[in-house]
C-alpha cells in the first residue's frame, strides 16, 4: 500500500472496496493494531496505532476475515467468553450475551452448538459477539463473503442497527453491499486510494450519468460522445449522456444484441476506475 490518506470523524459505516490484493485487509489489520505498518502513521481517537496499540484495543473490536465461531461452543457461550476476556464478570457477560442475542432475534439458537448452525448464522454469531462489547469502533473484514443473498441481507440489517451508535470499518467484495450500507466509501486500486467519499461524491467523479453494458465481445461504436471500456469478461461498458442512450439503444435492438441500461452505480464507477483508468474524459 502507498499514498493512502483519509480521516473519519463520524458514526456510521466506512466501506473499503477493491480487487483482491488491493490492500483492504492489510489496511484493516494495521488500523486494528494486528499488523505493524512499515511506513506512515495512523491514529484512532488521537492514539497512535503503533505506540499506543494497547489503549486502542480497549475501544475497538474486530472480526478478521479468517474468524470462525468455535464449533463446540454455543452462541451464548461464545459471547460470554468473549466478554469475560474483555474484563466483564461471568454473570454480567452472560446477561449481556443473552440480551444481545434476543435483540438480534437469535434467542432460539443461543443454546445450539455453533457447528450445527448455517453459514449465515455462524457469521451472525461473530457479529453479535463484537456488538455485545462496549467498543465504539468495529472492524469487519469481508464478513459476508460466501453467504447467499438472504443471509447477507440479514447481516446488512444487523450492520444498519449497529451504525447508529458506532463507527464501523467494513471491507467487502460485494459492491452492492457497500452502496447499500456505507455512509462513506474508499476505493483501493493497486495499493492506492483511488476514490473516497459518499456515493454522491463518487458519482460526481463521473462525467457521464448513464451506463450501458453490452453483451458482445470487442463491440465497437463509432462517433459517440461517451466513453467505451472493454471489460475482461468480454462485455463492453459504455458511459454516456441521456440523449445518446436512446441512439445507442436504437442501434442495438435491430442487431439483437443484449444490453442493460442504468444510472451510474458504484459498480460502474469501480469499473471505470479499475478498467478505464482514472481519467473520466
Amino acid at each position: 500500500m502507498r499514498e493512502i490518506t483519509f480521516s473519519l470523524n463520524h458514526n456510521g459505516i466506512f466501506s473499503l472496496i477493491g480487487e483482491n490484493g488491493a490492500g483492504k485487509t492489510t489496511l484493516v489489520r494495521i488500523l486494528s493494531t494486528q499488523l505493524m505498518p512499515t511506513s506512515g502513521s495512523a491514529s484512532i481517537d488521537g492514539l497512535d496505532v503503533v505506540t499506543q496499540a494497547s489503549q486502542i484495543r480497549e475501544n475497538i473490536a474486530a472480526v478478521p476475515q479468517e474468524a470462525r465461531a468455535v464449533p463446540w461452543m454455543t452462541p451464548l457461550q461464545t459471547i460470554t467468553s468473549y466478554l469475560m476476556y474483555r474484563g466483564y464478570t461471568h454473570s454480567d457477560s452472560r446477561a449481556i450475551a443473552r440480551d444481545t442475542l434476543r435483540k438480534l432475534g437469535m434467542e432460539r439458537i443461543e443454546e445450539q452448538k455453533n457447528r450445527n448452525l448455517s453459514g449465515g448464522q455462524k457469521r451472525k454469531v461473530l457479529v453479535a459477539t463484537i456488538l455485545s462489547s462496549e467498543a465504539e469502533l468495529i472492524f469487519l473484514d469481508e464478513p459476508s463473503t460466501g453467504l447467499d443473498y438472504l443471509s447477507r441481507k440479514e447481516l446488512w440489517s444487523m450492520f444498519t442497527s449497529m451504525k447508529k451508535e458506532r463507527s464501523i470499518v467494513l471491507t467487502t467484495h460485494y459492491l452492492e453491499e457497500a452502496e447499500e450500507l456505507a455512509d462513506t466509501i474508499g476505493m483501493l486500486f493497486q495499493g492506492k486510494l483511488a476514490a473516497f467519499g459518499t456515493m454522491h461524491d463518487l458519482r460526481k467523479l463521473m462525467k457521464y450519468p448513464y451506463s450501458i453494458k453490452v453483451s458482445a465481445p470487442d463491440f465497437e461504436l463509432n462517433n459517440i460522445a461517451g466513453k467505451v471500456i472493454h471489460l475482461p469478461d468480454g462485455l463492453t461498458q459504455i458511459f454516456t449522456f441521456e440523449t445518446e442512450v436512446f441512439d445507442i439503444v436504437n442501434s442495438l435492438i435491430p442487431k439483437k444484441i443484449n444490453f442493460t441500461v442504468q444510472e451510474v452505480s458504484l459498480n460502474t464507477i469501480f469499473e471505470n476506475i479499475v478498467y478505464g483508468g482514472k481519467n473520466n474524459d
